[in-house]
């Protein structure tokens, strides 16, 4: 019998010929993240289980994304603890305001092919794309790796997603996710891996592939990971040579195969307020919007903005638009690109790299009965705003458009 790719990877990390779901091991982390939101939980939790260094300074990276700028006198609190956290163990990796911290991690390199990777943020799933095993995990947890270098996990199952075709040229990886998260449900993929393969993803950016293992978390997936390609390796700057094991095998064994003709696809949106309340934006068209979000970790990416700046070239925005690249260097490159100026022209309201609006902490949260279409990955109730806030979540094309006329619409085609 052959193994998945996330099974291989487990294996090849703890040197042993056999792995199976429901087994429990224990693994040698290759890097954690630690974003600014948890690290006074973290440094709490370390000291308190009495460990006096780190098991690698060199793999530990401290991001500051989510409280940048400091909307709140508490975020000072949570960058003290931090700066101090640094100083005293020795920290080597450490980002102030360079972006979101899923956009860093495969961005700076820290997550590759083959690596296992966890990070105290529930959307660390994302370094899937470039077939690593990443996953969200708790503060106490983090603080054990920290000590250790180690973490036991259960085996999961894995769900085989196989999507093949052309996708319709209004149709982006965002609506896939979504589709494949309205189909399994919120809990349709707790605790396992989905495996995405097939000729759509293989014509995918990398990009686009983050877009999908950012969102599978919503479903419950404990990771969701992509066979590496050449795109793969030149995006992680790696040998395709090195990484040509990474496949899930013909035989492997599938708790569940889930096939999509792209071509029968359509462009959805989830609606408020369950990410897995997913409809086709046909059916929403003419929903006034108060405001409209291009940003967060899901789609800030350079071909995202492209996307919106050319959807949005020569028009103006009918209701509040807010564009968030994912990093700095994303800002920089679609400076040089000239999006920037086209989304600028057209009314966009450019905020620094961050996850801002994202996560309700600064810039743009709405209040009652407002409605705002955003390209991020959650809409739950208080997401960005008060309870009362009516939030849909489509794509970068869906945004863009529908913030020209006001109102959700029907998104152009892209290609």
């Amino acid at each position: 019998m052959g193994y998945t790719l996330i099974e291989k990877i487990i294996k090849k990390n703890i040197g042993t010929d056999h792995v199976e779901p429901g087994q429990i091991v224990t693994v040698n982390v290759d890097r954690v993240m630690i974003h600014d939101i948890f690290i006074p939980f973290v440094a709490d939790k370390f000291e308190e289980m009495g460990f006096q260094k780190l098991w690698d300074p060199d793999k530990v990276v401290l991001i500051y994304d989510h409280l940048v700028p400091a909307s709140a006198v508490e975020d000072i609190r949570h960058f003290k603890i931090g700066d101090a956290f640094v100083e005293k163990y020795g920290l080597t990796h450490v980002h102030r305001s360079d972006g979101i911290c899923h956009q860093l991690m495969t961005e700076a390199g820290y997550a590759k092919p083959g690596d296992i990777v966890f990070g105290t943020d529930s959307h660390t799933t994302t370094y899937g794309c470039v077939g690593c095993f990443s996953s969200g995990i708790g503060y106490t947890e983090m603080a054990s790796i920290l000590g250790t270098g180690e973490l036991w996990i259960r085996v999961p199952e894995t769900i085989k997603v196989v999507i093949d075709g052309e996708l319709p040229p209004n149709v982006t990886a965002k609506d896939v996710i979504l589709r494949l998260i309205g189909d399994l449900r919120a809990d349709g993929a707790t605790y396992k891996a989905l495996e995405i393969t097939g000729s759509t993803v293989d014509a995918m950016s990398v990009a686009s592939r983050m877009t999908i293992s950012n969102m599978a978390i919503e479903a419950g997936a404990k990771a969701c990971l992509f066979r590496p390609d050449e795109k793969t390796c030149e995006y992680s700057q790696v040998s395709l040579s090195d990484v040509d094991w990474l496949y899930g095998d013909e035989d492997a064994s599938y708790c569940k195969v889930i096939q999509y003709r792209a071509e029968e696809l359509v462009p959805v949106c989830a609606c408020p307020s369950q990410v897995d309340n997913i409809h086709p934006v046909a059916e929403l068209i003419g929903t006034t919007l108060d405001q409209v979000f291009i940003g967060s970790c899901t789609n800030g990416r350079l071909e995202d903005l492209a996307v919106a700046a050319r959807i949005l070239e020569g028009k103006t925005v009918a209701c509040k638009l807010i564009v968030t690249p994912a990093s700095r260097k994303i800002y920089l490159e679609a400076i040089e690109a000239g999006y920037m100026k086209t989304l600028a022209a057209a009314g966009a309201i450019i905020t620094q790299p961050g996850c801002g609006l994202c996560c309700g902490r600064a810039g743009g949260i709405l209040c009652d009965g407002e409605k705002v279409l955003a390209t991020n990955n959650r809409n739950f109730l208080g997401r960005m705003g008060t309870s009362k806030v009516g939030i849909y979540l489509g794509s970068p094309a869906t945004a863009a458009t529908s913030a020209i006329y006001g109102k959700i619409t029907m998104p152009e085609n892209i290609r």
